[in-house]
């Protein structure tokens, strides 16, 4: 259910609930650990769905580092790629997680530039397990996305894809007031 669509940059920014694992993008953006070989939550969905190729490709990418993102295909999930990106485990804010989330946006639309990829639907990265407050994770997601946005023409599409409606609420809220005084 899509509950925001904006214009922004030359993007067309949206906001749904869904399962990312069923989106038919070019790329979904796995919210993945270290070593890429899946975890519960939304990385284990992925993988499930993905089929088992997908751990295998993973193996050969030897992990990732937080704040940095891989790029496989996506195997028997209808988007082409998994662009996997490492969101930092929240530490009260004061070891660099807020740059590191920005970061992993960031990150996957250079991948979706370099790849020639057009649209993605992004995950809410750190906000399961690893503990990032949503409200804060939503503000950096939609700003890191946007302010990274002219450096990848070709990304037309972007879906911030929620599992629950609070994280829809806080995306849409954010995305809503983009550009605005107090935003």
């Amino acid at each position: 259910m899509t509950r925001l669509t904006r214009r922004i940059r030359g993007a067309q920014l949206e906001v749904v609930v869904a399962d990312i694992t069923t989106l038919s993008v070019d790329a979904i953006v796995n919210a993945a650990n270290t070593s890429l070989l899946g975890g519960g939550g939304v990385d284990g969905a992925i993988h499930r769905a993905a089929g088992p190729e997908l751990v295998a490709e993973c193996r050969m990418l030897h992990g990732c580092k937080t704040g940095d993102a891989k790029i496989t295909k996506g195997y028997l999930l209808p988007a082409r790629h998994v662009i996997h990106a490492v969101g930092p485990v929240w530490h009260g804010g004061t070891r660099g997680e807020a740059e590191a989330l920005g970061s992993c946006y960031r990150r996957a639309l250079e991948l979706c530039e370099a790849n020639r990829l057009t649209s993605l639907a992004f995950s809410a990265i750190s906000t399961g397990v690893y503990g990032f407050p949503a409200d804060q994770a939503a503000k950096i997601a939609v700003h890191a996305t946007i302010e990274a946005l002219p450096a990848a023409p070709l990304v037309v599409d972007v879906i911030f894809c929620c599992f629950s409606e609070k994280s829809a609420d806080l995306h849409t809220d954010v995305l809503a007031r983009y550009g605005s005084p107090c935003a």
